[in-house]
């Protein structure tokens, strides 16, 4: 990697389709992006949807570090989600994949195609929980402390199953 690295965490998910394979693949396009390191994956979680139905999802969070911008690696992001066939029919739709940029190097962004930190983040148990397992100490703009959302996400339904992606050893529930 060129320049300075960014530590960045990447929320991934999918409800439609061969769950576990496709994000083991997702991790392995992550891994294979230019400037970027995939440094650690969190445990899997099955979840049932928020404010959507259908199938229930598989959901991790993933931590690189990159040298390329936030937008460079949205625009990453949102071309792996085309290769696995994601499409857009309505808001929350079931998805085969599904790759949110929760940070980028803590800052804080507000563009018309991207907010930093991910403006929902912090009322999802499905990012908190395995946010919070790869960097129990993160702080992020605007955020208290993540482990001081989880009162609020504990009606969510969410089950851990365990460092199951990749052949990176994750961190056990």
């Amino acid at each position: 990697m060129q320049g300075s690295a960014a530590e960045v965490f990447v929320g991934l998910g999918a409800n439609l389709g061969d769950l576990a394979a496709t994000l083991n693949a997702a991790l392995a396009e992550l891994a294979a992006l230019p400037q970027t390191q995939l440094q650690a994956v969190s445990s899997a979680y099955r979840s049932a949807p928020v404010e959507a139905g259908g199938p229930d999802f598989l959901n991790a969070v993933a931590r690189l570090h990159t040298g390329l911008s936030p937008l460079e690696l949205l625009d990453a992001l949102q071309a792996i989600e085309l290769r696995h066939g994601r499409e857009r029919p309505f808001v929350n739709a079931p998805r085969t994949l599904d790759l949110d940029l929760l940070s980028h190097g803590g800052q804080s962004l507000d563009l018309p195609r991207l907010r930093l930190p991910h403006p929902r983040l912090h009322q999802r148990a499905f990012v908190l929980r395995p946010l919070i397992e790869l960097a129990p100490e993160l702080r992020l703009p605007g955020l208290q402390r993540l482990d001081s959302y989880l009162a609020g996400v504990q009606g969510q339904v969410i089950e851990c199953l365990g460092p199951i992606l990749s052949d990176r050893k994750g961190v056990p529930c």
